[in-house]
């Protein structure tokens, strides 16, 4: 199934969200079942990347500029070895839902329970937005 998720860009030129389109199996029933079928989709391509290492890659223009704009410009590229274990991937996803580290919104709408129904049609678009501890006093 193909649902439209927006994305953050890296770069501080360009601060605005991108919709981008994610392929996951089945049609999620639950929030629960959202979370799983996107981390399942992410360690595949991490994987899948990890295998992909060697070959030859270059960066554009526009990619040097944006990631200057960050502060770090690279290929993207894990040089370690390892790959991501897909159940601890899935536990730690359940686990950042659970203690409030993202939030996730349906067409602007939040999801807070993990066994919310949820229902999906081809103009529904996923917010995913992490939430970032401030430190700092409280007084």
């Amino acid at each position: 199934m193909e649902i439209q998720v927006n994305l953050k860009q890296i770069s501080k030129r360009r601060q605005s969200v991108v919709p981008q389109t994610c392929i996951i199996e089945g049609t999620p029933a639950t929030v629960r079942d959202l979370i799983l079928a996107l981390t399942d989709t992410g360690v595949a391509q991490y994987n899948q990347n990890m295998e992909n290492a060697a070959l030859l890659t270059c960066l554009t223009k526009q990619e040097i500029d944006d990631q200057a704009q960050s502060g770090k410009v690279s290929f993207g590229i894990n040089y370690g070895d390892q790959k991501a274990d897909l159940q601890k991937a899935r536990d730690n996803a359940i686990q950042c839902f659970e203690d409030g580290i993202y939030r996730i919104f349906l067409d602007d709408e939040p999801l807070e329970s993990l066994d919310a129904p949820i229902k999906i049609t081809k103009e529904s678009t996923f917010t995913f937005v992490k939430l970032t501890m401030l430190s700092g006093r409280m007084w």
